[in-house]
Order: structure tokens, then sequence, then C-alpha cells
């Protein structure tokens, strides 16, 4: 069963919960930057339901720079295994398909701010 506030990313905020890898490739391969949240199993880490009230906020702050999504357990340690970002949560960004940064987690909010701005302002190659 879904931790009540990840639900919440999917209902109240209207964020995919991506459930295959192909779901996973066509959401972030479109235009600008995406964030996967990894959620990990929120009944063993605590930190899960932080970072899913925390991660709508930094959405806010950044005026909608990137974008979110959910990655759903079916292909959650694929993702992390692709990726390289084995611990949960995590917030993994994307820039038009290519893996650009990944936060695994609870930050303090000011890391949060420092990183995502790095992650977002990072010279985006172009193909």
């Amino acid at each position: 069963m879904t931790h009540p506030l990840i639900r919440r990313l999917n209902d109240e905020f209207n964020w995919p919960l991506l459930n295959t890898m192909d779901e996973v490739t066509a959401y972030t391969q479109t235009p600008g930057f995406h964030v996967l949240f990894v959620p990990g199993d929120p009944q063993r880490n605590l930190e899960t339901p932080d970072v899913a009230v925390i991660l709508p906020e930094l959405q806010m702050a950044f005026q909608g720079r990137f974008d979110c999504a959910v990655v759903g357990d079916a292909v959650e340690e694929e993702v992390r295994d692709t990726t390289k970002v084995f611990k949960t949560p995590s917030l993994i960004f994307y820039h038009e398909g290519k893996v650009i940064g990944a936060l695994p987690k609870v930050r303090d909010w000011s890391e949060y701010v420092e990183r995502i701005t790095q992650v977002l302002n990072l010279p985006i190659a172009a193909e």
C-alpha cells in the first residue's frame, strides 16, 4: 500500500506515477528538466514521507523550472540500477533523457537549494 503522502503527489499534484521503464524513458526524454522521486519503502525508511512533502515545496521555490514524477515500485530497482543512485528516498534529475544529478536521502533546505541550483545551471551539451 502506498503511503498517503506519496499518493498525494499523484492525486493532488497530478504527478505521473511511472510503472514501466518505457514510461520512465518517455517522461525523462521530453524537453526540459525532470525530477524522478524514488521513494523506497516508506515503512522501513522514515525519510520517504519527508521528501514527499519537501519536493513540491522545492518545485514551487524553483518556480516550476522542473517537473516531477514518482517512480513506482515495479521499476524502482531498475531505475536505481541504471542511474547508480542506490540510496532512497532520492531525487534524480534529468535533462532531455540524461541523468544530470541526484540528491539521495533528506537534506537541509539550504543544501537542497544550493545543489538544485547547481544542477539546473550545469552547461547542457547539445546533441
